[in-house]
């Protein structure tokens, strides 16, 4: 219902309203969604914390400190309990050892509704709702993520980062000043989206990358609010940008570029089949799968170089490491560019792995999210719970990645943390059993990130040119928080920013 009225609201021409009409509609939209929120708690239910907002419920007390807030309701109302969240009532699992209901349950909770529905919010993808086949063969794409498919990105990813780094190992030896977090997010995604969607051959790519890096981030700024049912027309000009973006996207464009991956060669195969050419839905696909591949790795670049900055050991260790790599490869640091690692010697990179796993272990607010299809019982040792039709159900990794029972002071940064005896730690502990899931930045089971794999080498690859062919140092030597806008979804932004520099290596 809260849909229908957001659809229904978007039938109107806003516009013609004024700000008098406009703050009309949103009062009659506020009070036509509080009276569908209405609920009290059944027998067999969780505990029900409504809040104290109409429809919004304890949306401000989670962007406070989300954090604390779940570990406050976990303290009163214990590891299962339903809360109402911008006009949604969520019911958390937050015990580890009862994370398989969620994944478990196929065909009542279902993450494909749930993300289609997402997908039309953010990205105005319509047909995934109605076409099973298609969503079946654009899933079946991701297998070139990963394997020899994986192999060939990882090549071409290399390419690219030598023609970005080439010009400045050409540069004097002088110091660099820059803001971290636009230090990454350019870097990131030009990268990334050369790797994977090729160059714009007709005109300026760099000037065309960075205009649409400008609109990519205003729109991943406003990515909570569009997922949300606040109808977009109330959102300032996201819904522009939304479409300018999606236009550099479209059939037509698209022709112009050159060097696609086979991933983006086999997606836009599988939308010609169902799409006609000129279907700009075609580019709000294409938008979508920018988003997946660039939203969560620009804040973990971040967060990976931040700590590593202010941590100057494991600077030093990671360092270590990536020297006696390329001594026993035989590959030196000279002039030029002769770096070439392949993706099971950076997977050999253990320091490096685990101080990017801490970063994530204290950044990472991705929320596994399933839509109840039917009504449910579901069974745990600690007792059986009913959640209703329509509902969603969620794991928030967040109190497992701050327990301190399992990560010994879990709110310092130890870049060994995922290290043991000289190998990768994949076993820890709670309550004296040890835990299938430990670390969970990239979901996990159905709704898992297929783009993972790629994503690290990613982060891997460019943490490797810059520790081995620059001097980094911080100059805003500063703790930095998280700002929680983005809530329950990925790796959540700084609040606020860092100054560091850099230079070529003499």
């Amino acid at each position: 219902m809260a849909g229908e009225v957001s659809a229904a609201t978007g039938r109107f021409s806003l516009e013609r309203l004024g700000l008098p009409g406009l703050a009309l509609a949103a009062a009659l939209l506020l009070l036509a969604l509080c009276l569908l929120v209405r609920r009290t708690r059944k027998p067999g239910e969780p505990p029900l914390i409504k809040g104290w907002l109409p429809y919004l419920g304890v949306v401000l007390n989670l962007r406070k400190d989300p954090l604390r807030f779940m570990k406050t309701l976990q303290k009163q109302h214990g590891d299962t309990f339903t809360v109402l969240l911008g006009g949604k009532y969520i019911t958390f699992i937050l015990d580890p050892f009862q994370y398989q209901l969620v994944i478990k349950n196929h065909k009542q909770l279902s993450f494909r509704v749930f993300s289609n529905k997402l997908l039309e919010k953010a990205f105005s993808i319509s047909q995934l709702q109605k076409n099973h086949d298609m969503n079946d063969e654009l899933h079946l794409c991701y297998q070139f993520l990963q394997g020899k498919s994986l192999d060939i990105l990882l090549e071409s990813m290399m390419q690219n980062l030598k023609q970005v780094f080439e010009p400045q190992l050409l540069k004097t030896t002088s110091w660099d000043m820059a803001q971290l977090y636009p230090f990454c997010s350019s870097i990131i995604f030009e990268i990334t989206f050369t790797t994977i969607y090729g160059k714009v051959i007709v005109c300026d790519n760099n000037k065309f990358i960075s205009e649409l890096r400008d609109d990519f981030l205003k729109f991943d700024d406003k990515f909570a609010y569009l997922v949300s049912n606040i109808p977009i027309e109330l959102l300032g000009n996201v819904k522009s940008i939304r479409e300018k973006i999606i236009k550099c996207f479209s059939s037509e464009k698209l022709a112009k570029m050159q060097g696609w991956s086979e991933v983006f060669q086999s997606r836009q195969d599988v939308l010609e089949k169902y799409y006609v050419h000129e279907d700009l839905e075609i580019g709000a696909h294409h938008l979508g799968f920018l988003w997946a591949s660039v939203a969560n790795t620009i804040p973990t670049m971040f967060w990976a170089m931040y700590y590593l900055l202010r941590h100057p050991e494991a600077m030093a260790a990671v360092r270590d490491e990536i020297d006696r790599l390329l001594q026993s490869t035989g590959q030196k640091k000279g002039s030029g560019f002769p770096i070439h690692l392949t993706r099971e010697q950076l997977d050999s990179l253990i320091c490096l792995e685990s101080s990017i796993f801490e970063a994530l272990r204290l950044s990472s607010y991705s929320t596994t999210i399933r839509f109840v299809e039917e009504d449910l019982t579901l069974s745990s040792e600690t007792g059986d719970y009913c959640v209703r039709k329509g509902d969603l159900v969620a794991i928030f990794p967040p109190i497992l990645h701050g327990d301190p029972e399992i990560f010994e002071a879990p709110e310092e940064f130890r870049y060994d943390r995922f290290i043991e005896d000289g190998k990768k730690k994949t076993t820890f502990f709670k309550r004296g059993k040890k835990l299938k899931c430990y670390l969970m930045p990239f979901g996990t089971g159905t709704s898992k990130c297929p783009g993972r794999f790629f994503a690290l080498m990613e982060i891997k690859q460019l943490l490797v040119i810059l520790l081995t062919y620059f001097d980094l140092e911080i100059i805003d030597d500063k703790p930095i928080g998280l700002n929680y806008s983005r809530l329950l979804f990925g790796i959540q932004y700084p609040d606020s920013d860092v100054l560091f520099r850099y230079k070529v290596k003499s």
